[in-house]
């Protein structure tokens, strides 16, 4: 196997190309409830004792997400955002979505997001996410709020397992190793994934568990060499090796498995 001294990244990809969309969308909103004449929201759908009849947008939106806010105000105002989305148009279809942006950031702050996958796009995915359940959503619903973070919770976790099925791909075509049945199916012909190719190369001592994360967490996962290095104390260069190394065995092994077949 052809050893090589680059981490699985795609080449020219800038990590900061792309604008945040939350943080567009987010701007826009902020236009609307900040302008000459701020939208607004009837206060009393969500709060108990507002000091005015009406609130502008971010208010209501700041008053959402206050823990101490009751959750019928919370399902009450949800439906009423929603039915304006729907009947009266723009601008609260980008009220609606906007609303959710508190809840995406750190929806998004806690995703295992591969390190070849745009922000920008999980951003993207999720607010497309939302904004589709807006159209479809129930609003009789309990807890709407629930239906569209769901929504948007599926959708940037199917992004994310498609980009790291790509780069698994893109790293067994790196390794040589495409045309070995082992790696692309079972015993009864149905596809089997990287993860599972390692895990029985783990059971089989072909590598040991140490070896087969590393493989995992560099290759199929992106992350970068220097970091596994930094935490195991060793050079990049020795971890290099150790990879290289475990991936010829694999290598083998997996030929081997070819012959026998």
């Amino acid at each position: 196997m052809h050893h090589r001294h680059l981490d699985h990244r795609p080449a020219a990809r800038p990590q900061s190309t792309l604008r945040s969309p939350l943080g567009e969308l987010d701007r826009a909103f902020l236009v609307l409830a900040r302008g000459v004449e701020p939208l607004t929201f009837p206060a009393y759908l969500v709060c108990d004792e507002p000091d005015r009849a009406a609130w502008p947008v971010d208010r209501v939106r700041t008053q959402l997400a206050h823990p101490a806010t009751r959750s019928e105000l919370r399902e009450q105002t949800w439906g009423e955002v929603v039915r304006r989305a729907r009947e009266l148009g723009e601008p609260w279809g980008v009220v609606a979505v906007a609303m959710t942006v508190p809840v995406l950031r750190r929806m998004l702050a806690r995703l295992g997001r591969p390190t070849h996958l745009e922000r920008a796009e999980v951003e993207q995915e999720a607010l497309a996410a939302v904004a589709t359940a807006l159209r479809t959503v129930d609003p009789r619903a309990e807890r709407l709020d629930r239906e569209l973070f769901s929504a948007a919770d599926r959708a940037v976790h199917r992004l994310v397992y498609a980009s790291r099925r790509t780069a698994a791909r893109e790293t067994v075509h790196e390794a040589g190793l495409e045309h070995l049945p082992a790696v692309s199916h079972g015993d009864r012909g149905e596809p089997v994934d990287e993860l599972t190719v390692l895990a029985r190369a783990v059971q089989a001592n072909v590598v040991n568990v140490t070896e087969a994360r590393l493989i995992a967490r560099t290759r199929l996962d992106g992350e970068p060499m220097h970091r596994l290095a930094e935490e195991r104390g060793v050079s990049v260069r020795q971890l290099y090796r150790h990879r290289s190394a475990a991936e010829q065995h694999l290598a083998a092994h997996l030929r081997r498995q070819m012959k026998e077949q």
